[in-house]
């Protein structure tokens, strides 16, 4: 196209939301003439099932559940008074929770107030608050953010190690809907024990977000912990964003959860809108379709350039990975369905693998977003009339010509500025686009059939490692992985008998040893005294 044709199509395909300060560019898609009047009845059908939705329908089937994350920020629309109630009740407890905390009447046992917040949780549980630290951080927050996020020791003991003395002022927040993922119950047990190495009590300096009568509910009753705050089963863990999950980490950080719950809900009224052009939650759901479904273009390419949006891509991961990614549609048809999620921020990725987009496999799409404002205050001149800032400008605006003359496709999201409005709004958009592609392709967006296979699978994996563990203690000599697993009846779990055998001697924590090296056929393990 000539550049005189590049800007028509811009101007015509430019959607603005005036009031959110937020713009969305689908020209450098390329969709054919004639493309969204050839879906107009899949949009409408996608439309209309996010109305029913929104009204209360049964939107998981899976789990016969409703699905209300959308209620999260107009509770008016919730089916009936009993959820409005329960809404508009946690948001105020969370404001009041959050105040009293910064007022130090919810105080740690040393004195003082509380100067940190440890969260601790896994997946969505995890994944926005993270997000939401990383965007809207400052140096004068009243609490400094820090999380478990993972079943890992020594991540564990290097985020101890960060907080040191600190944890005697330090609030943990523990955050499991069933109070039974393990390892957001394995961090519990970790953090409860640092704590009382310390000489503290951990129920002093605990708040659990958790579904009523959970094992973790249960737990801080019995423990007698600060308070409880509640998930609900209509809100999934990827979508919890603006529920207790999200906003009680964010109130005590002291950043504004009204603004954020006000950006998510100016965005659902933008993307309730049945006039396409005007939708931005549709048009990015019929650009994702049209590239995935019709040029097989799976990959999803984030980059926000700026730092203050480098972990939206990880946030993404999950929310577009783990709704998407389904073996079989609604009707029970094999149609390994999904859209990969990928990006760091720019320019950084200017210097890491926009080199592979402008020039190696064509099998994505690119999302660039643009945030308008530098910084607070002015910025000094790298060249004369130049700023940094103006830098970053250039390379946005370069990476978007670039993939474009190398026949890539690429969206850009521009918004004014990084504040707790616009980040709802992001998450908001994103919520509803995702759920709009469900429909279109057949998919039930909420539940997640492969985390839990996931799940089984671990189970099992520690249930087979007591028995090695008894199978080796009752040896006289050394075994190799293939004795052990023929000794428990199993000769096809030999390779994870290995594994298992393998980390125990590295770990040397159950006192296996590795009585002869060699490889997995020869290697043998005992347990010593």
């Amino acid at each position: 196209m000539t550049p005189s044709e590049l800007w028509k199509r811009y101007c015509q395909h430019l959607c603005t939301c005036e009031d959110l300060g937020f713009t969305l560019d689908i020209s450098r898609m390329h969709f054919a003439d004639g493309f969204f009047e050839q879906h107009a009845g899949a949009a409408d059908r996608a439309m209309t099932a996010m109305a029913e939705l929104e009204s209360g329908a049964i939107a998981n089937p899976d789990e016969k559940r409703m699905v209300g994350h959308y209620w999260l920020r107009a509770p008016q629309l919730a089916p009936n008074a009993e959820i409005r109630g329960e809404i508009e009740q946690c948001v105020a407890r969370i404001k009041a929770f959050a105040a009293e905390v910064h007022a130090g009447k919810i105080a740690p046992p040393c004195g003082g107030k509380f100067e940190s917040l440890l969260l601790i949780g896994i997946g969505g549980s995890a994944l926005g608050p993270q997000f939401v630290d990383d965007a809207l951080r400052t140096t004068d927050d009243p609490l400094r953010f820090w999380s478990f996020d993972n079943t890992d020791p020594d991540g564990i003991d290097r985020t101890l190690a960060r907080i040191g003395d600190g944890l005697k002022r330090t609030l943990a927040v523990v955050i499991s809907k069933s109070g039974g993922t393990k390892e957001t119950r394995n961090g519990m047990l970790e953090a409860k024990h640092a704590y009382e190495s310390a000489g503290l009590v951990f129920a002093k300096h605990a708040v659990a977000v958790t579904g009523e009568g959970s094992a973790l509910y249960e737990t801080a009753q019995v423990e007698g912990w600060i308070d409880t705050f509640p998930m609900w089963d209509w809100v999934g863990g990827r979508t919890s964003q603006t529920a207790a999950v999200g906003l009680m980490p964010a109130a005590l950080q002291g950043f504004d959860i009204d603004a954020l719950l006000e950006g998510a809900r100016m965005m659902d009224a933008h993307t309730r809108n049945r006039e396409v052009a005007s939708n931005p939650a549709m048009l990015l759901a019929l650009m994702w379709y049209d590239a995935a479904k019709q040029r097989g273009l799976r990959d999803m390419v984030i980059i926000p350039y700026k730092d203050r949006l480098a972990l939206f891509s990880r946030y993404l991961q999950q929310l577009v990975m783990e709704s998407l990614g389904k073996e079989h549609d609604l009707s029970g048809a094999v149609v390994h369905e999904g859209i990969a999620v990928y990006g760091n921020k720019g320019s950084t990725d200017q210097h890491a693998y926009v080199q592979q987009l402008r020039d190696g496999l064509a099998n994505f799409h690119v999302t660039l977003i643009e945030v308008l404002c530098d910084r607070d205050g002015g910025s000094i001149e790298v060249e004369p009339g130049v700023t940094s800032g103006d830098y970053l400008n250039g390379f946005l605006q370069g990476t978007r010509a670039a993939l474009a003359d190398g026949g890539r496709e690429s969206i850009t999201i521009t918004v004014n500025e990084v504040s707790p409005r616009t980040v709802g709004a992001l998450i908001a958009l994103y919520e509803r686009a995702v759920g709009f592609y469900a429909t279109m392709v057949n998919i039930n967006a909420y539940h997640q059939p492969g985390v839990e296979a996931g799940k089984k699978a671990a189970g099992e994996v520690i249930a087979l490692q007591a028995q090695v563990l008894s199978a080796l203690g009752d040896a006289s000599a050394g075994m190799t992985a293939a004795d052990l697993a023929e000794r428990l009846g199993n000769a096809g779990w030999v390779e994870e008998v290995y594994k298992i055998l393998r980390r125990l001697a590295a770990d040397g924590v159950q006192r296996v040893k590795v009585e002869s090296a060699g490889g997995p056929l020869d290697a043998r393990f005992r347990r010593t005294c």
